[in-house]
């Protein structure tokens, strides 16, 4: 990799670097991926590989890039990830998206059935207070929702801290908000 000086102004930091991968490819791309990091930490690097690897993607995405693609992509597609990056955007690839969006997913629905599977412990009613508390609601608002008491509403909240093994509403909040939908 040829050394670009630092400048005063970092304008180097607004480009976009392209780095072509070939032979001793993962210790090649650490290096140089740091190498720009250290002069130009807000730089955008797309590392582009004569056999793109999706293993390989994912390794370039965690040392900060912000693009893997194929060396010999189009111009209109070079044009494309360009765009992409600079305004923010991750250029995967569309294989690579695709298992992503498959993974997370079935992440996603595993993690869902195990929280659903917590709250089947719960009676209907404790359920109905979990979701509610889950909104931040205060205990005066969970009340007047569910039509009962205050205190029904705390005692089914202590209930539900035993029961989910939580210490307080943020801890259910938390639970709830990522993997249930309320």
């Amino acid at each position: 990799m040829k050394e670009v000086p630092v400048t005063q102004t970092s304008q180097a930091d607004q480009v976009v670097f392209w780095l072509h991968m070939n032979e001793d490819r993962q210790h090649w791309m650490q290096g140089a991926i740091q190498r720009i990091r250290n002069h130009y930490i807000e730089a955008k690097i797309v590392v582009l590989a004569n056999a793109p690897d999706q293993a390989e993607a994912l390794y370039a995405l965690s040392l900060g890039a912000v693009g893997y693609s194929h060396a010999y992509a189009t111009a209109d597609a070079l044009k494309e990830i360009k765009t992409v990056i600079e305004h923010g955007g991750l250029w995967l690839g569309n294989s690579l998206l695709q298992k992503l969006i498959e993974v997370s997913t079935k992440l996603t629905s595993s993690h869902a059935d195990h929280v659903e599977g917590l709250l089947k412990q719960l009676t209907q009613r404790e359920r109905e207070v979990a979701v509610e508390a889950a909104k931040r609601l205060s205990n005066k608002e969970i009340a007047r929702i569910l039509a009962i008491t205050e205190r029904r509403v705390k005692a089914h909240l202590a209930s539900i801290f035993e029961r989910l093994k939580v210490k307080d509403r943020l801890h259910l909040a938390l639970m709830l908000n990522q993997n249930y939908t309320i």
